[in-house]
């Protein structure tokens, strides 16, 4: 794979991500989890730019790829409406409008939520990996991706170690947040096995 499908792939796998984190946000008046679209779309800003200056290099360098980068641009300038929608979405949590009575009756039918808690020093998760810690089983809150400084780690894997400062953002059932959060912020010392 190259470097601009590489980078399409990551704008894809982020304008999805967003996307689930707006509605999610929008469902569970939640501003935190929209706080993290808004930072998303910034970080696509970046990465869509680049994209376009990946695709004029290419396109130089290489004037039998320009059909190839006109479907590349064309698809990059999709997926940034996926995102401009989300974030739209996003900022209607923000400014408190997201409180409307056919939300508060889905979720009133939602069984499940979506929640962000960050890894302390003392953690039990800190230095260990999903399988070691086996969280999902131990709180019912399943980790769909991992904020690391500025970047995000997406679906990890089973092997994935959780560090110091990571923002674990979780999905399941809403009993299941309070070990969640006890568990990342070092409240909580100890997993069953």
């Amino acid at each position: 794979m190259n470097r601009l499908q590489e980078m399409l792939l990551d704008l894809k796998n982020t304008s999805e991500f967003m996307v689930d984190l707006a509605y999610s946000s929008l469902i569970y008046d939640n501003e935190e989890i929209a706080e993290e679209v808004i930072f998303l779309a910034g970080k696509m800003e970046g990465l869509s730019e680049r994209i376009q200056e990946q695709a004029a290099e290419v396109g130089t360098s290489n004037p039998a790829e320009i059909a190839r980068i006109v479907m590349a641009i064309r698809l990059q300038t999709s997926i940034m409406s996926i995102a401009v929608a989300a974030k739209s979405i996003a900022d209607v949590v923000i400014r408190g409008l997201g409180k409307h009575p056919v939300i508060a009756m889905s979720i009133k039918e939602s069984e499940t939520t979506i929640s962000l808690a960050k890894v302390a020093k003392d953690s039990v998760l800190n230095g260990k990996s999903f399988s070691e810690t086996r969280l999902s089983t131990n709180c019912g809150m399943f980790v769909i991706a991992i904020k690391r400084d500025k970047e995000y780690i997406f679906g990890p894997g089973k092997g994935v170690v959780m560090e110091e400062g990571d923002i674990l953002i979780a999905k399941g059932p809403s009993d299941g947040v309070p070990y969640f959060k006890d568990y990342a912020d070092g409240t909580d010392k100890e997993l069953s096995s």
